[in-house]
């Protein structure tokens, strides 16, 4: 009995002191405070900068998985902002992520959509489930004379 006791005593004390431990630390900084198991769509910084993904965020919040948002809130108000309005529009409610524990490398994820429960998507990054068609599907490609030629 008191070793039992002394443990969890010594237990007790270790969480007063450097707060309760956390389960995946690494992940919920990476997914902007939620696991990776509960996230069905993502924004890196660097796909943000890239190109416009409002069509793409407006099509997943009609999706059923959608039930939170979070956004990073260290990132400039004018990148943001349009996806804000989008969510609102769509009432569902959205988080900013201001912690400086979330920055804003071109590695990082400027958005997450995710569920409260697990939901275990294996492509969840916009550059994959919107990859971006070259040439359009309906157009033939033009021939030069000289592949003509030699065919």
């Amino acid at each position: 009995m008191p070793d039992n006791y002394s443990a969890s005593t010594d237990d007790r004390l270790q969480n007063s002191i450097h707060g309760t431990p956390k389960i995946n630390p690494d992940e919920q900084r990476k997914y902007l405070g939620t696991f990776r198991e509960r996230v069905g769509f993502t924004i890196s910084v660097q796909e943000l900068i890239s190109r416009d993904w409002t069509k793409e965020f407006a099509k997943e919040l009609t999706q059923n998985y959608v039930q939170i948002i979070f956004i990073n809130g260290n990132l400039e108000q004018e990148k943001i902002k349009p996806f804000i309005l989008i969510a609102t529009k769509a009432g569902i409610n959205f988080t900013l992520k201001t912690s400086p524990e979330f920055h804003t490398n071109p590695d990082n994820l400027a958005i997450v959509v995710a569920n409260k429960q697990a939901i275990n998507f294996s492509t969840i990054t916009a550059s994959e489930k919107y990859p971006i068609d070259d040439q359009p599907r309906n157009q033939k490609v033009k021939q030069s004379f000289w592949q003509k030629l030699f065919q």
